[in-house]
């Protein structure tokens, strides 16, 4: 984990989709600085409640609130809320989002544009309220993307046409609210070593012996480079995606 001790001390953040594997790094990595930390969950009220175990005794602290990030008024409703008991938002980080797997031929045209939803709908929807929340305060977007915005990923057409479109979000948000002293950028990755839980094992195993690095991207390093580009020190840095995998993208 990255050692910003105190960095943001004080600041409130929202992670979204924060229960488990790299929204939950995220928000211990945050927790951890000395955020004030809005765990967002919507379906697992078991995985929200190990959540705030696991972040519990951290310099920070975390709230868990339930809220369908897709659906413009719990979103919206959920950022008022935090408004209102902090003063404001300074970091917020996007990290929901659906999967149905399929390849390009032959894919449900209604599941493709769920993905998609999924993947902008909550930056589409938050921006307004964030360009408020934040104005003043320095803030800091950041959303998880993934290197099958670019790349061709097997049965993963739904989700690399989500954050391509949320990659070019990005860029369309980081000039319209950079006048504001908002930064809006994001961090991608390759696959992601989820432990015993990592499907197709073999794959998984071939992909890290080819990453320059050595190993799989972890959740604990894709958050590392979330707590980067939210500290003050990332105040020049906008519209970016920046690429968290150990190399394996360069090859």
């Amino acid at each position: 984990m990255t050692t910003l001790e105190g960095a943001f001390a004080g600041k409130a953040a929202v992670v979204t989709g924060a229960t488990r594997g790299v929204g939950l790094a995220v928000a211990r990595t945050l927790c951890a600085a000395g955020a004030r930390v809005i765990v967002n969950w919507a379906h697992s009220e078991a995985d929200a409640e190990r959540a705030l175990r696991e972040l519990s005794g951290l310099k920070g602290e975390a709230v868990a609130v339930r809220a369908d990030v897709t659906r413009a008024q719990e979103l919206t409703g959920l950022l008022d809320r935090v408004r209102a008991e902090y003063g404001g938002i300074d970091l917020f980080v996007h990290n929901a989002a659906s999967w149905h797997p399929s390849p390009a031929v032959g894919a449900d045209p209604a599941l493709v544009r769920a993905d998609i939803a999924a993947g902008i709908d909550p930056l589409l929807i938050a921006a307004p309220v964030l360009a408020r929340a934040m104005e003043a305060r320095g803030g800091r977007i950041v959303a998880v993307s993934s290197s099958g915005a670019r790349s061709v990923v097997p049965q993963y057409v739904g989700q690399g046409l989500a954050k391509a479109a949320l990659e070019n979000l990005v860029r369309y948000l980081a000039v319209e609210l950079a006048g504001r002293g908002i930064t809006v950028n994001a961090v991608a990755t390759a696959k992601i070593d989820k432990g015993a839980a990592t499907p197709n094992p073999q794959a998984a195993a071939a992909l890290a012996a080819r990453t320059p690095a050595g190993r799989l991207t972890t959740p604990q390093d894709i958050a590392d480079v979330v707590a980067l580009l939210c500290t003050d020190e990332a105040r020049w840095i906008h519209g970016q995606v920046i690429t968290a995998d150990g190399g394996l993208g360069l090859l």
